[in-house]
Order: C-alpha cells, then structure tokens, then sequence
C-alpha cells in the first residue's frame, strides 16, 4: 500500500478527533477570509512529489499564488499584526499538539494501592480487626488451653484492634505518599517539557526581517527559513531552495536523504530532518494538522473521545501502524528513536548499574520469599503441635476465632519479614540520586536526557571530543593572510591591497557565506561583537570589517533569491560555493572551503598587483611549505577563497559540480585562529588522572589538530601516541578487501590521541572499534562529544553522547544522552564526578540498606521461632522501614561529590556492586547488632531488671524490656547511616558531613521523632516510655556503632579470604547465586524479628513490586532514547508517566529535548 495513500487514511482518521476548529462555525465559514480551507491544505500535504506540483498548479496556480491566498508574501513573510496572527491560529489552528490531562491525585492513589504487599498487608489488617471484635460465646471457655489467656483483661481485650488499625493506617500513609511522589514527578515533568518548548526556537521572517520565534507561535502562511540540521517543526511548501536534502526516514522509513526543490518536489513535513542545504518555505500546516502531529494524534495524544476513538483508530489503521513502524505505540508508548531504522543500530545495552542492580533486588526478593514462607510454616506448625498434640487439646467450634486470630497473627509476622527482606528502598535510593544528580548536573550545564547517562558517566573510561567549540573557544578570529603574493601576519591595512583584490574579496566572502551568519553589536558596552551564525563564516565575516568593509550592503545589492546556484557545505564537499549572475549575463562562482582542499582545484591565482598569474601544481607545494603548514603548526585553521567567471552561453551544466568547482582562481588563503578554552587544559588533565583517556577527532588538518591536542594536553612530549589522518588510519584498519577488522583496530586505538581530517564514518568507526575491542580485560566505556548532523551514528553509538547545546544541530541533539549548554569540555568532567557519585551514593545505601535487611531479618525470623512472636512490632517495623528505606535513601542519596572522586580509576563493568570492604562492613556492623539484640532479648530483663517480655499473650500491653529492643535497635541503624558515609574503607566518616544539610536534619529528625515514639507512642507503637538511664544506656550502644566501625576499618580487608563480593555486573551470574542465597537466608530470620505489622510498615514502603517496576521501568528508559523534539511532551504522555512506580526514569529521559536549533556543525569548514 502506498504511503501517500496512508497518509491520506491516517488524516481522514484524524479528522474525526477535531470536528470543529474555531470559533462556533466549521472552517468553512472562514474560508472567505483565506482563499484556501484547512481541509484544501491537509489534502495538499498528503501528497508528494508531482502530484503535489500538479495540485498546486490546478488549485493555486503556483506556490506564489498560494502564497497570495495565504495572505502572506515571499519576501516579506506575515505582517507582525496580532489580530492576524491570532486569527490564523483560530482558523488553522495552533502549532502545538494538546497533551493529554494528566492523572489525578485519586488515580495515582488507586494506583499506588494496587501493590501485591500492600493488598496482602490490608486482607491480614482488615481480618485481623474482624477477629479482634469477635468475642466468642462461653466468654471463659477453658477448653481452648492457653491460646485464650491474657484475654480476661476486658481492656486488653478491647485494645486488639488497634494492631490491625496500625497497619492500615500505615498502608494509607505509604499509598498517600507514593502517590504525591508520582504526582509531584509528573509536575515537574511537565514544567520541564514546556520550558523545552518555549527554548526550541524557529527562524521565519516577519515584515521582511528574518526574526527567531518560539516554534509553538508557528503560524499557516509563516515564511519559515531552513537550514541544515534543523528538525522541521511544521508542514510546508519550499518557495526556494539551494540544494536541500531531507531525511524523511522519520515519517516514511525511507532511509535515502531525499531531494527538494521547487520545481521537482517542494513538501516539507514536519519531524523531518534537513541534512544538508537551505531554503525558504511556506508553513501550509501546523499542530495537529501537520503530518506528524496526524500521527501523534492517531497514538491518543490528542483529547477527543479518546479511547473509543483511539481503539477505532488503531483497528482501522493496522497498515498505518506498520508503515509507521519507528513510532511504535507499545509498552509505556515508547516511541523508538525514529532513526532506528534508518541506521540500525543496536539498542544501547542496560547501563552498568541497572543489570548489577536488577540482578541483585530479584535475587534478594527470592530469598526473602522463601524465608517468609518459612517463617509462617515453622509458628503454624509450632502452635499446632504445642496445643493439640503437647497439650492434647481438641479443636472445639467456640475457639475457632481465637485459633483464627493466631494464625491471622502468624501471616503478619510471615509477611513483615517479607516486606523487611525486600530493599525497597532501593529503587528509591536510585531514582532520589539520579534526579537530585540530574538536578543538580543542570547548574553544571549538563541537561541529561537519558537517566542513565550520567551513571554510566561515572564508568567512562575514554572521551572522543570535537575540537571546535569543545576544547576551543569557537570565536573564530582571523590573525594571518596570504594575499597578493604578501604573507601578512596580522591584519593588513586596506591600502596594502589591491583595490580589485579587494573587491573581490569583499563580494567573495559576503556573497558565499550563509545569509543566517552575521555579526552583531555586543550586548554589553565594550563587549565583543556577537557572531550569530557558523562561526567560521562570522570569523571571515569579521576580517571584511577589520578591513574597513562591510558586507551588508552586497547583501542587499545581491538577496538570497537573487543567488543562481549555491552549493552548500557538507562534510564531504568540505567547501561551499556560490553563483551570481553577473550584470552582462555571464556568471561567476565564488568558493571558500579547506585550503589543501581548495588549492588542487585552482588553476591561477592573484599575483603582485592583482593580476591573474598561473598557479601550478609546483607552486601550490611552495605555498604549502611557505605558507600553510606554518599557519597550521601553530594551531590555525586555514581557508582558501577563489572564484571563477564562467560563461552565460552556453550555459553550465550546474548539475555536474566536478566541472563547475574547477578551474579556480585563488584570492586569498587566511588563517582563523580558534583559541584553546583556558579550563580545558586543567580539565583534561584531570580526566588523565582519573584514568580516562581524551582522544581528539576533528575534520582540521593534522598541524592544526597536533597543535591544539599539545596545547590542551591531550599530547605530551616524550608520550608514545599516535596522530593519524583520517585516511591514513582507514588505510591501517582495513584489510585487501577494505573491510574493516577488529584486529588491526585494536592494534591502533590504544595510541591514538588524535584523529584528524576524519569524517563523521570515521568518527563512528573508531567508536564502535573501542567499544567492541577485547584487547583491555576491562570493556571501555566510550563517551563522545558531537554537534554537527552527521555526528548522530557516533553519538548513538557511544555509551554516552554530549550533544552541543549552542553549536549542535537538533539531529546531533536528538541521537544524544547529555546535552552540554555551554559546549565546554570542562562540563564533561563534571558530568564524570557526578556519575561516579550516583554510583557510590547507591553504594552508600546499598551498605546501610543490607546491614538493616540481615540484621531484621535474622531477629524477627529467630525471634518469631522461638519466642512465637517478633520482639519488633508490625507499627514499629513500619518505623524502621521509613527511616531505613525512604529518609536513608534520601539522606546518602544526595551527598555532593568531591574533587576526590576524580582521583580513583574508573570501575569496570564487571566490578561487583558490593565490594570485599562493603561487603566486611556489612557482615562486621550485622554482628554487633545481632549480639547486642538477642543479648537484650534473652537476659535483658535481668541487666535492667524489668519484667520480662517474651513469651506474652495476645493483647497484653507494651512491655519496658521489648521497647528498649526497639529503642536500641533504631539507635544502631541512626549511628551506622553515619558510618555508611564512607565506603572505601576511609576513617574519618565525618568527612564533609556538614556540607550535607540534608543528611544532618534527616539523622537529628528521625532521633527526634523516635524519643516521640518511644515516650509517647503507646499501645499503637507496642512502646512503654524509658526513664533517663535506660535511654543513657540504649544511646550508649548506639555510638558503639561509631567505635566498633574503627575497628572493622582495621581490619585489612586482604585478610578476610571468606568474603565474597555481590552485585556483580550481568556476565558473572554463577559467582553471586549461592552467595546470595545465604544472604537470603539471613534476611529472613531478621525480618521475623521485626515484626509483622511493623514490618509490613517499614517494608510498605518498599515493597517487592516496587523493585520489579523499576527493574522494567530501567529497561524503558534505557531503550528510550526518544524522540524527543517538540513534541516530547506528547510521547512523554503516551509514556503514561505514572503507570511506572518511579516514573522519574522515563520522565527524565524524555524530558530534556534540544534547546535552540542549532547552527550547522562547528567542526565543519575544515
């Protein structure tokens, strides 16, 4: 089935969704107003090609007369008039797809409400307060032995329900702040979007000045100018051309770049990406009309009578679906990068942290499975022997609720060490580092597009950068020229030239340079003049002015439609050239482009007195010598600039630009000085100590790239490196048949420092080369800069691709993780600290997290088997999972990162998540806790001389010798969150404490509200308030944590050939099962002790589900690297950012789209 014809379904489909538009009436009534009606437009963009030039021709006569109908002009674009700006947005509607309403408060709480614990949690709490109600008939029924004792008590009897009420009540609180959580991201999400949409911005001219608009103001009958790398935000129709290619792969899947011309093909569709060119269109549709947002509505981001329609919609438009294959509408809505196709790259694998993590929650939640089960098998089977075989009791009818009650009891505790084995908090702890990090990483002028990204940063262990505009400043200025035989080392006076040189020179630059590049008064008095445009062009720009010249007016003598022919610049070409016609009909061309490029096509040149001599092949390698390599070697770019006349009869071919771009006669070679950022040489040198390896690839020349690579650092003298030319190392890593060969990659990469002269296959080449290589026993983590349309390979190829937020182009941005708004290598750096910090702040957790988890599990586990009950309570249990899972995650999540971080190498992919000193401190902090517990549990009573109480019936009231377990309990884990601060094993876990205001009120808020509890908590919390010394002595106890962390520190981890490390990347599965099947055991005892109803608390916030859902939400936004264009904020609402409990992956990954489009790559004129 054609496309055309799909389209044309998909339109009609998505008519159904906007009946009306406008004011009360259908279009039609406004058509009066306009010559033409919305559904005349929609009908014209469904075609292509000549059957669209043949229904303009038939309807409008041509683009100029739709143009008229439009009420615009092709010069002068729309008037600046409001009224009428705001009509065209009534009649044709507005550039921006409507979002879909976001979930309300309630929704998300239903939601939150279907976790599998929870439910479980409630049926037990909602049972267990049914029973307490019951009082059986023959109220004093001896018969049922001991299982009725203690509820003579009337009072007590009459307290039974408040365990049961505690445990829903902590089950509201849990749903209630999962879903202001959920609530609050999907805000902040929103926020983000329109911010991004308000940043992308769109050149179109308005009263005849060429004016940058927000994309949304976009209105039909706009005259919007494009150029290359823009992503086009709206349909339209080109008026005017200069050798425009569109990757239409977006829409189509057509994956070849396609040709437009006025002539031939003029349909521009939105969510398409210029690839190379210029041109000028007529916006014929926008918003929800235009031929992506058709789509976009057809996936049920528009309002409309959604679901029924949508299910409609889909039906009918199976075919749509397929032909639209990259915009799939699946799990989460996510909308695979639409260049998938067109380049076939492999999905990006699961970023380091998320497979060690997955691996290790689903590992622990097995564990903790079995040990509940355990848990409720061994009390059942206990109680029932005890009562009905020790005892010899039977089961009489009258008991029955009070045997219920038990057992009702025993699924409490079995639950709670359940919810305390999971660590929920684990994809807490990651989701508050990643978005505080991200948060954070914003001031560093890092905007992350992908969550992962900057974890993975953490990893890097090699940077492919750009040279211009990364590590330079990209303020192109030019200092030297070789013109009329005179090599000038600073800016002549215009009097030292040949007036007709001059001429020449003057027209040459204004003529050929992009009209979008200009040089505009500073902001500031004083101030350098602002360069708008391709830096390269601005810089000669600049050397017309320094020359007492100015280019405006052979500008407005010689307007861009007034151009014959322009050939733009791309990376092959490396040049662009430009035709006039001259007043007596005859033609000339003007070239500018890479000298030694260049020069092999001049024939003459403008000798002494700027007459024209003849330039040989002998001559060009003088002036190679003598000129241009001096430039280069001290780090200038240079550029050539010739002409040519050609004649008007016959007339060129211009199709055949060999014959054309041949022939030339040079003007002039200059030299653009580009200077080196004065951080980049510290930063760089802090990436080497760090042990990641900074490569420089550019398209200069090899002496320019040798220069500046010295003076960054990147090289030093008396180092064994390599600097190659792009052709050089394709000649070194192919083999007879020119295919390209691992082997011969991995005999190069380890040395090479500098790539120059390289294409963007190139750039992918070497990329790819380093990820797959073997030769290192640890895989490289390669990060790589980019900012021209061509980058995107390389860009997706890399582990992490920065995209440059100034100089980048929408399609570098879009195929990119991290944008860097002020393109400065330096931000990598700090994009690198933050990473290695996500890594250890969950390090941090995961420590403290795994010390609570063994230490409850084995105490409520033990606990509940031998004393029938868990000494922590379910509420109390709810406690300790707040501060344990939620406050910790919060607390050590968001510790800043130091300048240490820095000095450490890289950790590989396979390096465990929990190493041998971790895993010591683990194991060293578990047995203090566990002796000090159980020593309190059975002899406490005797060191206090309290009652006693184990061993006490249902319903009997809070006991001192219980609430001092609990006390002491809380105490350690308060004083071990300190400890966990460090870990590497370092002494001082003091270190910087105060610079994390967050950490200290958590840890003085959470002893806060414990002394709370402990007084005044009551029946509720199974607390009996302690006096001053019981207090003194649980606080004792305490701060032993800090004293006995000094002495694991001691202890050599070397020495410890019992440990084994966890966590391990996804390739060592066998090494972590056995290991963590023991941990899973110890999980489980400690839940028991914790017990149920507390632990239910603790762990509702943590919940196994939980760990599943971000297991599968990682996977998202791992694979996510979406579209993220003006229309994110549509996809990120097919993504249902709720439906996932920590919806902060997906909303990040999706939220940061490109800022301002772009100019065209700065790497670009060689």
């Amino acid at each position: 089935m054609s496309t055309t014809a799909t389209m044309g379904e998909m339109a009609n489909s998505a008519v159904e969704f906007y009946p009306k538009r406008g004011g009360g009436g259908a279009e039609t009534n406004h058509a009066g107003d306009f010559g033409v009606t919305l559904e005349e437009l929609r009908s014209l963009m469904e075609l292509r090609g000549p059957e669209a030039l043949q229904k303009i021709q038939d309807s409008f006569g041509d683009a100029e007369g739709l143009c008229q109908r439009l009420k615009s002009s092709t010069s002068d674009g729309l008037s600046d008039n409001p009224t009428d700006l705001e009509k065209r947005r009534q009649v044709f509607g507005q550039n921006f797809i409507p979002p879909k309403k976001p979930k309300t408060f309630l929704q998300l709480v239903w939601e939150a409400l279907q976790d599998v614990t929870l439910i479980i949690l409630e049926i037990a709490a909602i049972i267990s307060l049914g029973l307490s109600f019951y009082q059986p008939p023959g109220h004093e029924s001896e018969g049922c032995g001991k299982a009725s004792g203690g509820a003579e008590d009337e009072g007590e009897a009459e307290a039974g329900w408040i365990e049961g009420a505690a445990i829903l009540l902590s089950v509201i609180c849990v749903v209630l702040v999962t879903a202001f959580n959920d609530w609050s991201k999907e805000k902040q999400f929103r926020g983000l979007q329109s911010r991004i949409e308000l940043e992308q911005r769109f050149a179109v001219v308005r009263n005849g000045n060429v004016i940058q608009i927000p994309v949304a103001e976009m209105v039909v009958g706009d005259m919007a100018q494009v150029k290359y790398g823009d992503l086009l935000p709206a349909d339209g129709v080109l008026i005017q051309g200069n050798d425009l290619k569109i990757d239409e792969s977006a829409l189509t899947g057509e994956s070849d770049h396609v040709r437009k011309s006025a002539d031939k093909d003029p349909m521009l569709l939105s969510g398409t990406h210029v690839m190379e060119g210029s041109g000028r269109m007529l916006v014929t549709a926008v918003g929800v009309n235009s031929q992506s947002g058709i789509i976009f509505t057809l996936l049920g981001a528009g309002e409309g009578e959604e679901e029924k329609k949508e299910k409609k919609a889909k039906k009918q438009d199976g075919a749509v679906a397929m032909e639209m294959q990259p915009l799939k509408s699946a799990e989460g809505g996510e909308v695979e990068e639409r260049e998938k196709k067109k380049s076939n790259v492999p999905k990006k694998e699961k970023s380091v942290l998320q497979g060690k993590l997955t691996k290790l929650a689903v590992q622990i939640g097995k564990a903790g499975l079995v040990m509940s089960a355990i848990t409720v098998i061994i009390l059942v089977l206990y109680f029932v022997i005890e009562t009905f075989v020790v005892e010899g009791q039977s089961w009489l009818p009258e008991c029955t609720p009070i045997y219920v009650q038990y057992f009702v009891k025993f699924f409490i505790i079995g639950v709670t060490v359940l919810v305390v084995a999971v660590p929920e908090g684990l994809p807490l702890a990651v989701t508050i580092s990643l978005a505080y990090s991200v948060k954070k990483m914003m001031k560093d002028n890092n905007l992350v597009r992908h969550l992962d990204a900057c974890e993975t940063m953490g990893n890097a262990t090699a940077i492919c950068s750009d040279k211009t505009g990364t590590l330079t400043t990209n303020r192109m200025t030019v200092v030297q020229s070789y013109i009329n035989d005179q090599h000038f080392r600073e800016i002549p006076d215009p009097s030292q030239i040949n007036p007709n040189t001059l001429e020449k020179l003057v027209n040459g630059i204004s003529v050929n340079c992009a009209y979008t590049s200009k040089i505009m008064p500073p902001d500031v008095e004083g101030g350098l003049p602002k360069q708008v445009g391709n830096k390269t062009e601005c810089g000669l720009l600049g050397f017309l002015l320094d020359l007492k010249r100015d280019y405006a007016p052979v500008r407005e003598q010689i307007p861009e439609e007034k151009l014959y022919k322009v050939y733009t610049f791309n990376s092959v070409r490396k040049s662009m050239s430009t035709v006039v016609q001259m007043p007596d009909g005859s033609f000339r061309l003007y070239s500018k482009g890479a000298s030694e490029i260049l020069l092999k096509k001049c024939s003459s040149i403008l000798g002494a007195n700027g007459e024209v001599r003849s330039f040989k092949p002998r001559d060009r390698d003088e002036m190679l010598k003598k000129v241009i390599e001096p430039m280069a070697c001290e780090g200038l770019r240079t550029i050539c600039i010739a002409y040519r006349d050609l004649p008007c009869d016959p007339e060129p071919d211009w199709e055949n630009e060999a014959e054309i771009v041949t022939d030339l006669t040079c003007i002039t070679v200059v030299g653009i000085e580009d200077p080196v950022r004065p951080e980049v040489p510290e930063a760089i040198r802090k990436c080497q100590k760090a042990g990641i390896t900074v490569r420089m690839v550019t398209g200069d020349n090899i002496n320019t790239a040798r220069a500046i690579a010295a003076k960054c650092g990147i090289i030093q003298p008396g180092d064994d490196f390599l600097c190659l030319e792009g052709k050089e190392f394709n000649r070194r890593i192919r083999n007879e048949k020119g295919e390209i060969e691992q082997e011969r990659i991995d005999k190069i990469w380890p040395k090479l420092r500098v790539l120059a002269r390289s294409s963007p296959t190139d750039k992918h080449t070497l990329v790819k080369g380093i990820i797959d290589s073997t030769v290192l026993e640890q895989r490289q983590v390669v990060a790589v800069t980019g900012d021209g349309t061509n980058d995107g390979p390389a860009l997706k190829k890399a582990d992490v691709g920065f995209a440059m937020g100034i100089a980048g182009t929408d399609v570098a941005k879009e195929a990119s993780d991290i944008i860097l708004t002020d393109d400065n290598f330096s931000s990598i750096v700090k994009a690198v600290m933050w990473g290695r910090n996500v890594y250890d702040s969950i390090s941090k957790f995961l420590q403290f997290q795994l010390t609570v988890n063994v230490v409850a599990v084995i105490v409520a586990f033990t606990g509940a088997c031998i004393t029938q009950d868990s000494p922590l309570k379910a509420v109390q249990m709810l406690w300790v999972n707040l501060i344990m899972d939620t406050f910790a995650s919060l607390a050590l999540a968001t510790e800043p990162p130091t300048e240490a971080l820095l000095l450490r190498k890289p950790y590989g992919r396979n390096n465990p998540l929990i190493s041998l000193t971790m895993m010591k401190n683990i194991l060293g902090h578990g047995v203090y806790q566990l002796v000090i517990i159980f020593s309190l549990l059975f002899v406490g009573e005797k060191i206090f001389d309290i009652d006693s109480g184990r061993n006490a019936p249902l319903h009997s009231p809070p006991s001192e010798h219980y609430t001092i377990i609990f006390n002491t309990f809380v105490l350690m884990q308060l004083f071990n969150e300190i400890n966990a601060r460090k870990i590497h094993g370092e002494r001082n876990v003091f270190d910087g404490i105060f610079g994390n205001p967050i950490f200290c009120s958590i840890v003085l808020g959470t002893f806060g509200v414990q002394i709370v509890i402990v007084q005044f908590g009551g029946k509720p919390f199974s607390c009996a308030p302690l006096n001053m010394e019981q207090w003194l002595w649980c606080l004792f106890v305490g701060v032993g944590e800090l004293l006995w962390g000094q002495v694991i520190a001691t202890v050599p981890t070397s020495h410890l050939k019992c440990l084994k490390e966890a966590g391990h990347g996804p390739g060592t599965d066998e090494m972590t099962e056995d290991e963590l099947a023991e941990d899973e055991e110890e999980i489980d005892h400690a839940e028991r002790e914790l017990r149920r109803g507390q632990i239910l608390w603790f762990r509702g916030l943590n919940r196994i589900q939980t760990q599943m859902e971000v297991v599968s939400t990682f996977k998202r936004s791992g694979s996510f690297q979406g579209a993220v264009r003006r229309r994110s904020s549509v996809l990120s609402q097919l993504h249902d950012v709720t439906n996932i409990s920590t919806p902060t992956h997906v909303v990040l990954s999706t939220a940061n789209a490109s800022a301002a489009p772009g100019n065209a790559g700065g790497e670009s004129v060689p």
